[in-house]
């Protein structure tokens, strides 16, 4: 009985050492920077950006966001967009002035985490953007019928929404090249460059999650390739809380197989982060027989910023408002 007792002993130090290790050095690396990423922004015109307008979360805290009103006469319904990782509403410009252009109420969010919205790479609790996105619908009341629109890591989040027991606080959702997980099929090595993952520390308070144990949740376990000018107004890493939060449920099978409003997938067929050619498969094997629009010659960030791209997304927002068959 002593040696059980030893050798347990020594087990529960070993693992706390270890824990202890990936807790203190086990953060992301540098990713170095990602020029298709960082530069198709430096060339766009941002002296129309709307100021910033906000409003109050549950918790007190005043959180960003943009308004662009139809400027097609009384709108047709609104879309509310959520932008990818690191970025913020301001990433959103082009595409939320092409919706408004086509008669749409468009809102740009600043998720929680980023741009003018909380502690740049941290929130309070997982599950924390979910009610920010609740009390931002409750507060503002855009015109219905109501698409959220998520691009990268947004669509992401806007597909762990289209999941959720809110789900119907939007009409149907758009996911435009959304990440899905880093097991998925879709998935690149590293979002194709643009991600690095502390996975030791990750995998630690993971751990610690999983024991009741959420003292570690600030600690940064994603890091982003920007370049240094970019890291001024960006966000470069994630805390645990917000990677988590900011991306579909973990067993994204059962998140996509728990939506049941409508949605689409617009992608492009040259996109650096994820194997485009896979969301229709992907969703087909889990009930959900999604259209999936792929744009040639169309890149990740292309997606948000190419005319063509532009009236694709305007073009599946129609679609989905159309009365069902």
């Amino acid at each position: 009985m002593k040696s059980l007792a030893l050798l347990l002993l020594i087990g529960v130090l070993l693992l706390v050492i270890t824990v202890g290790l990936a807790l203190a050095i086990g953060g992301p690396a540098d990713p170095g920077t990602m020029p298709s990423i960082n530069n198709p922004f430096k060339s766009l015109d941002y002296s129309d950006l709307p100021p910033y307008s906000r409003f109050s979360a549950r918790d007190g805290v005043y959180l960003a966001f943009r308004q662009y009103p139809s400027v097609a006469g009384p709108p047709k319904g609104s879309v509310v967009l959520v932008h990818g990782s690191s970025a913020s509403g301001r990433s959103m410009h082009v595409l939320a002035k092409a919706f408004a252009t086509a008669g749409y109420e468009a809102y740009t969010l600043d998720i929680r985490g980023h741009g003018g919205s909380g502690t740049r790479g941290q929130i309070a609790y997982m599950g924390q953007l979910e009610d920010d996105l609740e009390d931002f619908m409750r507060a503002l009341k855009p015109p219905k019928p109501c698409t959220l629109t998520g691009f990268s890591s947004g669509g992401g989040f806007a597909l762990r929404a289209a999941g959720s027991a809110r789900q119907t606080l939007f009409s149907n959702y758009l996911l435009l090249s959304p990440f899905i997980g880093p097991d998925s099929p879709t998935q690149r090595p590293g979002s194709g460059g643009w991600v690095r993952v502390g996975l030791s520390r990750l995998l630690a308070v993971a751990l610690l999650n999983a024991c009741g144990v959420r003292a570690f949740n600030r600690l940064p376990v994603t890091r982003f390739a920007l370049n240094e000018e970019s890291k001024a107004f960006l966000t470069p890493e994630y805390s645990f809380a917000l990677a988590q939060n900011f991306q579909p449920q973990r067993n994204y099978r059962a998140n996509i197989q728990a939506v049941h409003l409508r949605f689409r997938v617009v992608a492009g067929q040259e996109d650096e982060a994820f194997r485009t050619d896979q969301f229709e498969g992907l969703f087909n094997t889990e009930g959900k027989a999604v259209p999936v629009t792929l744009l040639p010659g169309i890149g990740h960030i292309a997606l948000i910023l190419d005319p063509v791209a532009l009236q694709a997304s305007v073009a599946a927002v129609r679609r989905l408002d159309e009365p069902a068959p």
